[in-house]
């Protein structure tokens, strides 16, 4: 091989980049100190941008397609360089392919819980967890303010700095949302979107669009939890004095279905224990609620009611009137044994001495006096 042979095959002449990784946001062409020839092919494809970088000095942006590179097509970097009259001569620049595409399921997540105020628990601990995707949508101000010389650039570089804002902004906006934390699932798309809209200044001064944001859990401390796991457990069991007696009852039946010498005497023994216990407490619930009640004074019997009989008397009716007004009539001498009374109840009017509430009047009368 000659000389000018190995010169041409030092030369570079097709600038690409095929990107098979998922993570990859930013790939510098290698070139390994070999000079791009004037009339190089560069090819970018869907999904990517390339940046020519002189001398740490940015030149031209290509968007997606296939250039000739010539002094035409490359009107910043002829100015650095200074070619004059098309002189076409290699060149040596730093090609960064930036990848455009969107960057799904990203991860973020509290280092430290956050501390709330929540109006039904108090100050309480929660964390939350989530995911977002992400895209370049300025190459010059990604490389300027993200990637500066990193040949091979990706999301785990940035993704710490991300989450960091991401972090700061949700706190702040579940502390003033001041929402219950049983009532946040119900919210989760709110936040979501909020919180996008508070990072889209910040991620754009990075060259970054935020594509989404999803707040996928928000958990309290595992103490926490647990409490109020037997607070919930406590709501469906409801009434715990029925519940008891439910449990006793089936653990009663269970063991006479199943009888088994020793153990099913100490079951059901267990069982009259528990059973015993229960009534004992629902006495005591009792003698605590009656001793809790202050005293009422004894209620006397109703009074007793007179019978009110109807009198016939020389083909009239007297009354209603009681007895005594009848044991008047009798000392008088106007009323017999023989005069007619009725009274409610009665089906005819009868003789007053077949009638023995009245016929006793008639015995403490002294009888006619003997002649003399």
């Amino acid at each position: 091989m000659g000389f000018f042979d190995k010169i041409r095959g030092e030369l570079i002449d097709i600038v690409q980049w095929t990107d098979d990784s998922r993570d990859t946001m930013v790939y510098r062409f290698e070139r390994y100190e070999n000079e791009i020839k004037m009339g190089a092919q560069l090819v970018v494809r869907e999904s990517q941008v390339a940046v020519f970088i002189n001398q740490g000095q940015l030149a031209d942006v290509f968007q997606p397609g296939h250039y000739t590179l010539e002094t035409q097509n490359m009107p910043i970097l002829s100015t650095l360089k200074g070619w004059k009259h098309g002189f076409h001569s290699p060149f040596k620049a730093e090609v960064y392919f930036i990848n455009t595409r969107t960057f799904n399921n990203l991860k973020w997540g509290t280092k430290n819980p956050i501390t709330l105020r929540d109006p039904e628990f108090g100050p309480i601990r929660i964390r939350a967890f989530g995911s977002y995707a992400i895209k370049v949508t300025h190459a010059e101000r990604f490389i300027k303010e993200i990637v500066g010389t990193d040949g091979h650039f990706t999301t785990d570089e940035i993704t710490d700095q991300l989450r960091n804002l991401i972090i700061s902004r949700f706190s702040d906006i579940v502390g003033e949302a001041k929402i219950p934390v049983l009532d946040m699932a119900s919210n989760y798309d709110e936040f979501g979107d909020f919180v996008r809209g508070k990072l889209f200044e910040d991620f754009k001064h990075y060259g970054i669009d935020i594509q989404s944001m999803l707040v996928e859990n928000i958990s309290l401390p595992e103490a926490v939890e647990q409490a109020l796991d037997k607070r919930t457990s406590m709501g469906v069991l409801g009434n715990l004095n029925n519940y008891t007696q439910f449990q006793t009852a089936n653990a009663i039946e269970a063991a006479a279905n199943n009888p088994s010498g020793m153990a099913s005497g100490g079951m059901e023994m267990g069982m009259g224990f528990a059973m015993a216990n229960q009534m004992g407490q629902s006495l005591g619930q009792q003698h605590n609620q009656q001793t809790q009640q202050p005293a009422r004074p004894p209620t006397p019997p109703p009074l007793p009611t007179q019978t009110m009989y109807h009198v016939a008397s020389n083909g009239q009716t007297l009354g209603p009137m009681p007895v005594s007004d009848i044991k008047n009539m009798v000392s008088q001498g106007t009323f017999n044994p023989d005069t007619l009374v009725w009274c409610e109840g009665m089906a005819n009017w009868t003789k007053a001495g077949e009638i023995t509430e009245i016929k006793s009047l008639f015995a403490a009368v002294p009888p006619p006096l003997p002649p003399q």
